[in-house]
């Protein structure tokens, strides 16, 4: 064909060329994903073992309550798999208004920190959620007072809390409540208690979703009454978004995460474009569900739609990615070679 033809019909660039050889694309990718990626959520349950090592939690297939010897055997094929970090969520026996386990010294998190630690040392990074939902029996990620919140009093149980896995001895504390001003607090506590190298990842911009219900499920820490919107975002807002995550970044964050992912990748792109910190996001259970469930159903391609979601997360701007399909992504990674 002439080159005037050509030039018409705007074929000078065919971009089909880079796309017609498998080994050219996985060249030319822009965003890879990778095992090391990943956090990987676990939940751990007092009591547990001596009932059953594992309850498989039944919006969340392949996800366990479990006992921390258990835990271990999962951490374990985490590492073997590329997945060399997890954070943990604790279900207590017993909860109360104050959530008085969460900073126990010898609580499930506390407990399963130490375990994980001396298994399997620098080999794992192990972070820690800190939030008082699963430990109170009225379900908030604080005291509460009659129907109010109280942010303070919050702040100082989460400061406890956050020292108590530092102690423990937790690679990285993740406060996840939305109190205002938590995390300066909890960067004075560790500081103050020789704890200087100790990161924080704060959940900088987290919102009240209604992704988060297979999670409400597992850890039973469904609100007893009223919502979290008080403190938790609109998801209508994103400047603000960006007002929570700078506070954050001054009192000290180390990564900032957004929560959830999917409905929320413009905040993601927004927040890794402003702030020069790694940026994490939460592909959070509701997610994880509604790909199970519509596999399940053979309505997707389970592993394609996975994959797609987490390269999706990752182009937006995330650097971690905290998913319970971090053991599925990896192993569908180390069989591709990736």
């Amino acid at each position: 064909m002439p080159t005037a033809d050509r030039t018409q019909l705007n074929m000078v660039q065919r971009p089909r060329r880079l796309r017609m050889n498998p080994i050219l694309r996985s060249m030319v990718e822009e965003t890879r994903v990778s095992p090391k990626d990943f956090i990987y959520p676990m939940f751990v349950e007092e009591g547990r073992k001596g009932r059953k090592d594992r309850l498989e939690i039944p919006s969340m297939p392949g996800v366990f309550r479990q006992s921390i010897d258990a835990a271990l055997k999962e951490m374990e094929q985490c590492i073997s798999l590329g997945v060399r970090s997890v954070i943990l969520f604790g279900i207590p026996l017993h909860k109360d208004p104050l959530g008085s386990q969460a900073h126990a010294e010898n609580a499930i998190v506390q407990r399963a920190v130490r375990a994980a630690k001396k298994a399997f040392g620098r080999d794992l990074f192990v972070v820690t959620d800190v939030c008082l939902c699963e430990y109170t029996d009225h379900g908030h990620c604080a005291p509460v007072e009659g129907e109010e919140i109280l942010n303070d009093e919050g702040v100082s149980i989460h400061c406890k809390t956050a020292l108590s896995h530092a102690v423990a001895g937790a690679d990285m504390v993740a406060p996840s409540d939305m109190m205002d001003g938590r995390v300066g607090a909890i960067r004075d506590a560790l500081d103050e208690a020789g704890y200087t190298n100790l990161p924080i990842m704060a959940y900088a911009a987290k919102y009240a979703s209604g992704f988060y219900g297979p999670f409400r499920e597992a850890a039973d820490s469904t609100p007893q009454f009223g919502d979290r919107r008080s403190y938790q975002m609109d998801p209508a807002n994103s400047d603000e978004a960006l007002r929570e995550v700078e506070l954050d970044v001054e009192e000290g964050a180390d990564i900032v995460m957004v929560k959830p992912a999917l409905p929320y990748l413009d905040i993601i792109r927004r927040v890794r474009e402003t702030f020069a910190l790694p940026v994490a996001a939460y592909n959070v259970s509701g997610e994880y569900a509604m790909v199970k469930a519509a596999a399940r159903l053979g309505w997707i391609d389970h592993d394609r739609v996975m994959m797609e979601t987490l390269t999706g997360i990752k182009r937006a701007g995330a650097s971690i990615i905290l998913t319970y399909f971090a053991k599925d992504a990896a192993a569908l990674l180390n069989k591709q070679g990736a």
